[in-house]
């Protein structure tokens, strides 16, 4: 029994190894949207006040986790709308649209414009999709350009955008909200949300599946915290019930 919980235990601590996608810090990507309700802790473990000013999830491999936190977390992006995707024939919009946001959520892998991999893109043949958290009120209603005596529809879904990394404290509205920066602190460690990060180990979170240890501190003393549950990693669950059956 122990040789099986053993072997079990490496099979699992295999499936933590991941091939996340490496991307440039300018490019283009997909953008949809999704929605999330205004003060609500997201995969990140951003402030409830986060949600006050633009934010978005990133497409799981990119992002760097399964689940929890990942290396995107906090990491500042200018998008701006090219075309639409879907749509025939694609709608260009004649007034640039372009809005800074945060990463504060994953989009997972199972999510039909996410499943991009380090070997294989998305369907519209881009790496990285951006799930823009709309409507917000940090967003203007009329953001996404349409064309409804043309088309029947105002929604298109799905956007070609370009993508390009930016300063959080110098571009992001909510950087000038100390309520709105850092992490949830009752979080702990289960919360990893940097300010502005920039790839170093001391203000960029690890990726919560690979198990990378303990995150930069983040936290905040928003007072207004409100707490999310997450889903604990599979591989510490498994070990724990394994052993309990021995």
């Amino acid at each position: 029994m122990l040789h099986l919980v053993c072997l079990l235990l490496l099979l699992l601590s295999a499936t933590l190894v991941h091939a996340w996608i490496q991307y440039p810090p300018n490019g283009f990507a997909t953008m949809t949207h999704y929605s999330l309700p205004q003060d609500y802790v997201a995969s990140c473990g951003c402030t409830p006040s986060s949600t006050h000013f633009p934010t978005a999830a990133l497409s799981q491999m990119a992002f760097g986790s399964s689940t929890a936190y990942g290396p995107a977390c906090g990491r500042c992006f200018n998008l701006t709308l090219l075309n639409t995707f879907l749509s025939d024939p694609p709608f260009y919009p004649s007034v640039v649209k372009s809005v800074v946001i945060k990463v504060t959520d994953l989009c997972p892998i199972s999510s039909d414009w996410c499943t991009a991999t380090e070997s294989k893109p998305n369907q519209a043949g881009n790496y990285l999709n951006f799930d823009l958290a709309f409507p917000s009120p940090s967003i203007p209603s009329d953001f996404f350009p349409s064309n409804a005596t043309l088309y029947g529809y105002t929604d298109f879904g799905v956007w070609n955008i370009s993508y390009a990394s930016v300063s959080c404290n110098t571009s992001w509205a909510g950087a000038s909200d100390a309520a709105a920066v850092g992490s949830v602190t009752s979080l702990s460690t289960s919360g990893c949300c940097p300010a502005d990060p920039t790839g170093s180990a001391n203000d960029t979170c690890p990726s919560y599946s690979d198990n990378n240890g303990i995150p930069p501190n983040t936290g905040t003393s928003d007072a207004k915290s409100r707490v999310a549950l997450y889903t604990p990693a599979l591989i510490i669950t498994l070990t724990q019930a394994l052993l309990i059956s021995l």
